[in-house]
């Protein structure tokens, strides 16, 4: 049986790649799709993951609402660096057809909620933005954290910088305090943080075979991830391209084996200086179990080779 999963998503062009990579690999179930601030606002990014599912050809995936602001505030504005990376829209400023689909009227909070009761252990959950909905999740139904099957995040950063600073990854920095909690809560998670995903690199190079496709999916993941690419000549003009930091937490979540992963247990600076830094948690160094583990290395080319094989077949198709 495949394997359900939920992507948490504030829905830019790497969540986009993530969703692609999801819908192209038959290993796993894409049940539904959670909303979450961060690149856009909520609305924004619900709007684009429901064209998004559209246009590739899953208008079967359910969208649904999360939280639109962190935990500890009462509103959200996007950055201008988010805008900047990502595009107005969240997507490189590429046009695509609205869904005449709405978002479901359940919450993503209790969406997550009832799918770790319905799945259990079967149920991987991928949040690739903020952790507020599982945060929230965990505050109200706090048995999950012994239910689900695993939590693989894209956030964070253990032996390299951050990217918002020296020490603070930009998903954590939205909402650290939702960050520790989830990283204090016991549930099985895996850290996929920059640690990793700036070895995994896209170029023009690949989205060329997109665009040669000659498929509206094709040229939309084209311009898009070309956007992207572009800023980050800009950004990260050492990179050679553009990150692949939500994609690859969904390939560590359908294929562990690409990554090599620390057993630590984490906590999440929330107050002084280092505020948004993901750390060991000294208290619980010594604690035989550990719930969390931080992926320190992948394997480069295998995940390159997956994540453009399952692209471009569901591309050329949808």
């Amino acid at each position: 049986m495949a394997q359900k999963l939920i992507l948490d998503l504030d829905t830019g062009v790497d969540d986009a790649l993530a969703i692609s990579y999801a819908l192209g690999s038959p290993e796993v179930e894409l049940i539904g799709i959670t909303g979450t601030y961060g690149n856009v606002l909520l609305d924004q990014g619900v709007r684009n993951a429901l064209a998004i599912t559209d246009l590739l050809g899953h208008p079967e995936v359910k969208v649904y609402k999360g939280i639109p602001h962190s935990s500890t505030t009462d509103s959200f504005e996007v950055l201008d660096i988010s805008a900047f990376i990502h595009g107005k829209n969240g997507i490189g400023d590429v046009d695509i057809p609205d869904s005449n689909r709405e978002p479901e009227t359940e919450s993503a909070v209790d969406f997550i909620i009832d799918a770790v009761k319905t799945y259990g252990k079967d149920l991987t959950y991928v949040p690739t933005g903020p952790m507020t909905n599982i945060a929230a999740a965990l505050k109200k139904a706090p048995e999950i954290k012994d239910e689900i099957g695993k939590i693989v995040l894209m956030g964070g950063a253990l032996t390299v910088c951050g990217n918002v600073n020296g020490w603070e990854e930009a998903n954590i920095s939205q909402d650290p305090e939702a960050a520790d909690y989830l990283f204090r809560s016991g549930a099985p998670a895996t850290m996929v943080g920059l640690d990793v995903t700036l070895q995994t690199l896209l170029t023009y190079k690949e989205t060329r075979i997109w665009r040669d496709l000659n498929t509206k999916a094709g040229k939309f993941l084209a311009d898009m991830t070309d956007y992207y690419i572009k800023a980050y000549e800009t950004t990260s003009p050492h990179l050679g391209g553009c990150g692949l930091h939500d994609p690859l937490a969904v390939g560590v979540a359908v294929d562990p084996t690409l990554i090599t992963a620390l057993p630590i247990n984490m906590k999440v600076d929330v107050e002084g200086p280092t505020r948004g830094r993901t750390i060991g948690d000294n208290t619980r160094m010594n604690d035989p179990v550990k719930t969390m583990k931080a992926a320190i290395d992948v394997d480069v080319p295998r995940f390159l080779n997956e994540f453009m094989t399952r692209i471009t077949a569901l591309a050329k198709n949808a």
